[in-house]
This record gives structure tokens, sequence and C-alpha cells, in this order.
């Protein structure tokens, strides 16, 4: 029976009609297929990324808006609470002659405070003695105190001012002012946007000359950093300061220089 069927089914004309078009397509898929595969031999398949890298270094140079002023305190005394007292009230004298120079207590700001043992070396031997081997230990004899504070100075006309206050109260180790923006995003921001400018103008240069058409921005890294410099202000060497030595110094703010470096890498077609 079943070889029936099919004597009957291949012996009509629509079955070798529909048969000879399957053959005919799966022929043709199978030519197409040899002649896509065959283009292909000796190429990367990998579709090509043609890209070209700029680099811009931006400046943006703007005027410092605060000032910061640090020094110290400090004394020494048998006991380490008479130390403590003696540059405890010390500080809050320094402390409230900022204050009245218009500085509000969140611009003032300790740094550290230590206390420090002094020694003293019985027996010190003579260089290029013969010591003995067992030498006296050495004794503490008293305590060194210090507080170390930050100013930040808004009003940059009364920095001088306050340098030569600080010299009359004859704190130790001024150090500063150290002119700068109090947040430096702004400068850092104009410097960035100064360095893109200039490597996207570097960009359409090279395109120009190449030939090419600036695509899509494929990559992008930037490196940043600032300055100014702090300029020194000196009270000696770290000791008490005659009063009437003191003058009011003239502190010019000058300005300060930000920089920004960026690299851009576009597609070109």
């Amino acid at each position: 029976m079943n070889n029936d069927f099919m004597q009957e089914f291949f012996g009509s004309r629509a079955a070798r009609a529909a048969i000879m078009g399957v053959l005919i397509v799966l022929a043709l898929f199978l030519v197409a297929s040899t002649i896509r595969i065959a283009g292909t031999i000796g190429r990367s398949t990998i579709p090509a990324t043609d890209v070209i890298t700029v680099t811009g270094d931006g400046q943006a140079t703007l005027p410092p808006d605060v000032a910061r002023v640090s020094f110290t305190v400090q004394n020494t005394a048998a006991a380490v609470a008479d130390a403590q007292a003696a540059t405890t009230k010390q500080a809050n004298a320094a402390i409230e002659f900022v204050k009245g120079q218009g500085v509000v207590d969140k611009d003032i700001k300790t740094l550290a405070y230590t206390i420090t043992p002094q020694y003293s070396y019985p027996n010190p031997c003579p260089p290029g003695a013969l010591c003995p081997a067992y030498r006296s230990s050495p004794k503490i004899t008293g305590y060194e105190v210090s507080q170390s504070i930050q100013v930040t100075m808004r009003d940059l006309t009364a920095v001088g001012k306050l340098l030569s206050g600080l010299g009359k109260l004859s704190v130790q180790n001024v150090s500063g002012p150290a002119f700068t923006l109090d947040d430096a995003t702004a400068g850092y921001d104009a410097a960035r946007a100064d360095a893109i400018k200039k490597a996207k103008a570097q960009a359409a240069m090279l395109a120009k000359e190449l030939g090419v058409s600036l695509g899509k921005i494929v990559n992008f890294s930037e490196s940043s950093g600032g300055y100014p410099y702090p300029v020194a202000y000196g009270m000696g060497m770290g000791g008490a300061v005659e009063s009437k030595a003191i003058a009011t110094p003239d502190v010019p703010a000058g300005e300060n220089t930000y920089n920004a470096t960026v690299s851009i890498t576009y597609e070109i077609r």
C-alpha cells in the first residue's frame, strides 16, 4: 500500500514540480553562501575602527578670594599642666585677635596639638673621647606644648594687619599667606574648558589635513593641577618677636593659575 502511495505521489506532475522548486532554491542558497565566504578570504571580519587622538593643554588665571595663614604657639614648663596653661592662654589671645579682624569661627582651625617631653643627657660624651659602655639614662626635664592654628582670611586687604598683629603676640612659626580660591572648582573648570576648546581645534585641523571627517567621541581623559605657591612670611627663627620691631607688611595677592590637560579620541570616516 505504501509503495502504491509513493508511486502515485512522485508520479504526479505537481509533486515533481514542487520538489524541483525546493531543489532550485536550495542550490541558489548554497551558491550565494559560497560566494560570500570566498569574498572574506584573506580579510578580517572585524569592522575597522579608524580613530585619531588629540590633546589640549588649557590654562585659566583667576584672582584669589581667600588667604590662609598658619601659626604655632608653644611653651615649655616643668609640668605638663603649666605648659598647657601657658600655651592655652597665648593661643586664646591670638584667636581673639584673629576674630577681631573679622574672621569667623568656621575659618579658624587647629591643625595640631602636641605635648613633647624635653630630655637632658647626663655625662655627655665629648666628640672623639672614649666613653664608658654604661651611660646614665636621659632624664625628663620638662614638657613642650604646642598648638598650630590655620586662619582663612576672606578680606584680603586685612592680611598684612593680621600678620603684624600675630608678630606682636609673639606667636611662633608664622607661615603664609597662601592666596587661593576657597573653591578651586571654578579654576579647574575654566582650565578644562580651555583645554577642550584647543583639543577640538586640533582635531578639526587634522581632519582637514588628512581629508577625513570627524565622527563621534569614543574616549576622553583628563588630568589637572593648579597652583598658587604660598608666599613665606618669616617671623625669625621660630622664637618670640619684639613687638616694637613689627611693621604692617604690604602683601600683594596676585593671581592663581590653574592647568588642565585633556585627551580626546574621535572616530574618523
